[in-house]
């Protein structure tokens, strides 16, 4: 008991508070790279004439990539150095950039955002883990990662704004472009700033279980979007079948391992495991939503790609907010009710944003978009500190990685998902007696294409307009459906304990 009040000695100094900054806005940069290019899609459209299903991969393979190899560079990074691993990564992601930047064509495009997401997936699980070993004590451990948190989900939300910033001056590829000096700033401060920090592993990466956990998710979400996009056929069950006995496979595998890829008895805590899946399904409904939300704007709306990107400030303001209300939240409901609150309060902005997308004024939009970006700012962040708070020191890593896989695969599946409901709910609106005489292939493929094809005052291009809309609501509704289940499964599941909060 003589030892208790060392806490004390733990509290981070200075140096280390500004070490946050430099982690921040490594976390924030892949957010707004994850949503960046939504607002850029009908200038990229023009510029490179993707097939629709070209453009849905444009924007999933990112996060497909870093969702397949998060868990395999948490633990390369407790092996060989989290901040060696972050260095490593950031170079690489700067090249990747300007490879996207420049693509002569959405092959290219498609390539480049995958290294993207290849190179991103050394800097996420590094960024947390790292503030795992430089914030020590509890309290400052919450307000650290509350911090993370508003840059991964402020960035989310300010992609589109940069990106509209970005396309009223310059062409599509700057939207990548201006990562590379913030590359720059990551390199260069952190090389000052970081401390190294690593697990006491020292053991070798198991290449199968790394090779299995990347065919575990990755054809699973291939089928998903291709059975929405094409229908059903042949790729579909046996893309199902690979990846769920993949998944079996990879877990048989962690039981044998003396050191596993995943260690799956950290989920065998309630806080961890209710954390992980309330977290997966805020970030599915909230990024899914900003991915065809940017396209409503401008093809429906109107909106130019800056007040487009403005018009999506507010759910990037209510998600930087939640730094200054979430430790009270925690201390005074505790983490499960805090983050289940938190996802029924999102869930109940989602419905707002859907009743009130068919209105012709904005400021309905604009509130209930600060709903959402608040509650699922506020679950992601406690959800997040749950998980880092579950895992033994030497296995931050990894633990951040299973983290940051279901933040990504949350990413990856609302997009494929939620945009590929959207697209499915608009084609079935489009009646076919109001496309006779028009280039019926071309508006049935999406609202862009018929923004090319169609006059601007042609009554079908209405039509199509309002069925966009239409489609948009009936997706809203499904995001808002999952936020609840999300809400429901935190506040029965994960654990009301206050302690971190509290700093014991």
């Amino acid at each position: 008991m003589v030892h208790a009040p060392s806490a004390p000695a733990a509290l981070a100094t200075r140096r280390e508070w500004a070490s946050l900054s430099v982690l921040t806005l490594a976390v924030m940069l892949l957010s707004i790279d994850g949503t960046v290019l939504a607002l850029a899609i009908p200038s990229l459209t023009a510029a490179l004439s993707p097939t629709a299903t070209q453009v849905l991969w444009i924007g999933d393979i990112y996060s497909f990539a870093l969702a397949g190899l998060l868990i395999t560079m948490g633990n390369v990074a407790d092996r060989i150095g989290r901040k060696k691993l972050l260095q490593m990564g950031a170079t690489a992601f700067g090249a990747a950039s300007a490879l996207a930047a420049f693509s002569p064509g959405p092959e290219v495009l498609i390539v480049a955002r995958a290294l993207l997401g290849i190179a991103g997936a050394t800097l996420m699980p590094s960024t947390l883990s790292l503030i795992r070993s430089i914030f020590r004590n509890p309290r400052q451990r919450t307000t650290a990662i509350a911090v993370w948190a508003a840059g991964a989900s402020g960035g989310a939300a300010a992609g589109p704004l940069i990106g509209g910033a970005l396309l009223e001056n310059f062409w599509w590829g700057s939207v990548f472009l201006v990562n590379i000096p913030v590359i720059a700033v990551i390199v260069v401060a952190g090389a000052v700033l970081l401390p190294e920090s690593r697990g006491s592993e020292k053991k070798p990466i198991d290449l199968l279980s790394a090779a299995l956990s990347v065919l575990a998710i990755v054809p699973l979400v291939y089928a998903v979007k291709h059975l929405a996009g094409h229908g059903f056929d042949a790729t579909v069950p046996v893309a199902i079948v690979i990846g769920v006995a993949s998944a079996w496979i990879f877990v048989r595998r962690q039981r044998s391992l003396r050191t596993p890829l995943l260690d799956l008895e950290l989920f065998r805590v309630p806080a961890f495991t209710g954390a992980i899946v309330a977290n997966s399904l805020g970030v599915f409904a909230f990024i899914g939503l900003l991915f065809f939300f940017s396209q409503y704007l401008q093809l429906v709306r109107g909106f130019s790609p800056l007040v487009a990107g403005l018009a999506q400030l507010p759910a990037s303001v209510a998600s930087v907010a939640v730094v200054v209300i979430v430790a009270l939240l925690a201390r005074k409901l505790g983490r499960g009710r805090a983050i289940g609150c938190a996802l029924l309060v999102a869930g109940v902005g989602m419905v707002g944003l859907a009743l009130t997308e068919g209105l012709t004024t904005y400021i309905g939009v604009g509130l209930c978009l600060a709903v959402v970006g608040l509650g699922v700012g506020v679950s992601m962040t406690l959800s997040t500190d749950a998980v880092v708070a579950a895992a033994p020191k030497e296995r931050a890593g990894a633990a951040s990685a299973i983290s940051e896989t279901g933040y990504e695969l949350g990413t990856a599946l609302g997009i494929a998902v939620l945009g590929t409901l959207q697209t499915v709910f608009y084609r079935a609106r489009l009646e076919a007696d109001q496309l006779a005489g028009t280039d019926e292939q071309a508006v049935r493929e999406s609202l862009a294409r018929a923004l090319e094809v169609l006059p601007a005052d042609s009554p079908v291009l209405e039509h199509a307009r309002e069925a966009f809309t239409g489609g948009m609501q009936l997706a809203s509704f499904c995001a808002a459906a999952l936020l609840v289940v999300g809400g429901t499964i935190a506040l029965r599941v994960i654990p009301n304990t206050k302690e971190a909060a509290d700093g014991h």
